[in-house]
């Protein structure tokens, strides 16, 4: 990983609003702000291991990363994706259960995740977002249960490329979402197959037909331009 550098103040953090941490008085911001330390992450590094034991957590202040675990065969799947003011780790536990890599250059603020662990115990309000988190974990699950097992191909490419349009558009400290209509896409093809159950041509069919019907503009593999908002949304919700 990159350089560390401690934490000077919780309260200047541009995801302070949006992280788990929001909510926090500013005393109690200024004694967390004491335990982290801010750490760059290059592109393609591990940061968590699956089965490692869990001895740091951390909040995402910028960049995009996934969240994998190993099948028995080797074989990676790509089980979740992070992006800035997410929280990642394990509280309360003593393994990793998944791996966390970077699919961008990224930034993290870390903690120790005892020192995490007991500060949380101390102050209920923190306590309170790890649950909402962990409930929040619970419901994505069951929505991609449904992508997964109901939606067509076409449903699954338009429902991820919406969901990419408004998570990567979430900047600074401001809670409001807004939209994209132009990104880079932090996957590629084949990643967003193994994301969404598809084969690589299968992604590759879809996001030339949703170019051809004049859904998106493609300038380059990686760019997205949504043209038709309004169908790639009815699209998605065509399950």
């Amino acid at each position: 990983m990159g350089y560390d550098k401690i934490m000077q103040d919780c309260s200047q953090c541009i995801v302070r609003n949006r992280a788990i941490c929001a909510g926090l008085e500013m005393d109690e911001l200024e004694l967390l702000s004491r335990q982290g330390r801010k750490q760059k992450v290059s592109k393609g590094e591990t940061v968590f291991w699956e089965g490692d034991d869990a001895v740091v957590v951390a909040n995402v202040i910028e960049g995009v990363l996934k969240v994998s675990m190993s099948l028995s065969d080797g074989r990676e799947q790509i089980v979740g994706i992070v992006f800035a003011s997410d929280f990642i780790g394990r509280p309360f536990g003593q393994q990793s259960p998944y791996s966390v890599t970077a699919l961008t250059d990224a930034e993290l603020c870390i903690f120790s995740r005892s020192t995490f662990d007991s500060f949380a115990r101390q102050h209920p309000e923190l306590e309170h977002k790890l649950l909402r988190r962990t409930l929040d974990e619970l419901d994505r699950a069951h929505a991609w249960m449904l992508l997964l097992g109901k939606k067509s191909a076409s449903e699954r490419i338009a429902t991820l490329l919406l969901e990419m349009s408004v998570r990567l558009g979430e900047t600074g400290c401001t809670i409001e979402k807004g939209a994209l209509d132009a990104f880079e896409l932090p996957l590629n093809r084949q990643q967003i197959g193994d994301v969404l159950g598809l084969t690589i041509e299968t992604v590759s069919r879809q996001f030339s037909k949703l170019k051809a019907d004049g859904v998106i503009h493609l300038p380059d593999r990686r760019t997205v331009s949504i043209r038709d908002r309004a169908r790639l949304q009815d699209l998605s919700a065509a399950a």
